[in-house]
């Protein structure tokens, strides 16, 4: 059923910020269709082009999609930028478990770093990735084959990166479902079409790749650990199996994301080099902090090459000054103790949260990384509940694409003296006690 809100405006820009905003207030609903090219031209008195632009505008920011002959739709799982500009702050004085940051309490500081600095100048003819982060990198990222390796601007940056140079809008990839938010806004707003592969404690279902590959896809993405929700990590008799499976499509592109790195407990067990094309990326950003905007990526050498080449004629290089800071932390003895105490803390805040939930019997899942995956029949009403006793929680629609409603809970900013109530508080909100019926 085509929507009735009026969409309004004379330029392209003008156009998809009318749509947007009627996303926004509630007056477009996810999967609402739009007017025609032709039909909305002539209520606003515009060519036909300006409204087509208007559309791919809005297409390739994720907003809306085509859905062949029945024209342009709203996308059912609106973007990020909009659900996040529809979701209420927490309220005050509430502990917010919705960000899935980092504990900066956890963070090793950047004074000396930044002290150690030297200030020389970086020329352009100079920037670019430098050979002594690569040199250390490589050992660190074992056991990948880090024979040819570069830095993008963070783990989004080198997955968006590793993608748009293999692939085409409307490439089929499979992805984790429930998976990151990013993640699939980024898939939607490359044109490319997400093919959803479930999820378990041990990564991803061999069932679901294999529908996935049957299904045609060109790329698979995975967090190889500390799976963002859920908090899987590959497990050994997965990772055969997943690799049996993509060893017999050698064409299909697969990107790994290992963000957690030095947080994560579980061993490494990757899919890199399984087919013809590849890429491992490995961020810096949580266990060294957000704000150092830097990841690694090692891949075959024609997939680095394509990433290094686009990104000359782009951004040309992550700035020699975070890779520097990057290098000087990776060198500081005083640093990976700093690291370990946080994962040891996340560990511990994570492993006691999913006890005393299920000591309640509510099942909650969460082997490793910083958030905790609990099942819920209803979201909404699950989230407004923690809401009005103190706890911020992000509603599992933001993570899904066909998979079941949950919660995610991110552990970095609770205490342990905090994991109890905050588990009763769970419990009451999944769990309301019915009102006794009167007479």
């Amino acid at each position: 059923m085509t929507v009735q809100y009026q969409i309004e405006g004379r330029t392209a820009a003008d156009i998809a910020f009318s749509v947007e905003a009627g996303l926004r207030g509630g007056h477009l609903a996810p999967g609402a269709a739009l007017p025609p090219v032709r039909g909305l031209a002539g209520d606003l008195g515009v060519s036909p082009a300006t409204v087509a632009a208007a559309y791919r505008s809005l297409r390739e920011r994720g907003v809306v999609e085509t859905a062949g002959r029945n024209g342009t739709r709203v996308r059912a799982r609106p973007p990020l930028q909009l659900r996040e500009a529809r979701r209420l702050p927490p309220p005050p004085g509430a502990l917010d478990l919705s960000a899935g940051e980092p504990d900066a309490r956890l963070l090793p500081p950047l004074t000396d770093a930044l002290r150690r600095l030297d200030g020389v100048p970086v020329p352009y003819a100079a920037a670019g990735p430098l050979a002594a982060l690569l040199d250390a990198a490589r050992p660190r990222l074992a056991p990948v084959d880090a024979r040819f390796v570069t830095v993008t601007g963070g783990a989004l940056d080198g997955i968006e990166r590793a993608l748009s140079a293999h692939l085409r809008p409307g490439d089929r990839v499979a992805v984790e479902d429930p998976g990151w938010a990013n993640l699939l806004d980024l898939v939607a707003a490359l044109g490319l079409t997400p093919v959803p592969v479930p999820v378990d404690d041990d990564g991803p279902a061999e069932a679901g790749l294999r529908d996935a590959l049957a299904a045609g896809v060109l790329a698979v993405v995975v967090t190889t650990r500390a799976q963002n929700p859920t908090g899987a990590a590959v497990t050994r008799d997965r990772c055969r199996a997943l690799r049996r499976l993509l060893s017999a499509r050698p064409d299909v592109l697969v990107v790994e994301d290992d963000h957690a790195a030095e947080l994560s407990s579980a061993p490494l067990r990757p899919l890199a080099g399984s087919t013809r094309s590849w890429a491992f990326v490995r961020s810096v950003s949580k266990p060294y902090g957000p704000d150092l905007r830097l990841a690694l990526l090692a891949g075959d050498e024609a997939t680095v090459a394509r990433v290094e080449g686009r990104m000359r004629v782009g951004t040309g290089w992550v700035s020699t000054v975070l890779q520097r800071i990057v290098l000087d932390l990776w060198s500081d003895p005083a640093v990976p103790p700093l690291v370990a105490r946080a994962a040891s803390a996340y560990a511990a805040r994570r492993e006691a949260l999913l006890a005393a939930l299920r000591s309640r019997g509510l099942p909650a899942f969460g082997r490793t990384g910083i958030n905790v995956w609990v099942p819920v029949t209803d979201e909404t009403a699950a989230v407004t509940r923690l809401r009005d006793e103190g706890y911020a929680v992000a509603p599992g629609a933001l993570y899904r694409l066909a998979s079941a409603p949950g919660l995610r809970i991110t552990v970095s900013p609770l205490d342990l003296g905090g994991v109890e109530p905050l588990a009763a508080a769970v419990a009451r909100a999944v769990r309301p006690p019915t009102t006794a019926r009167t007479a």
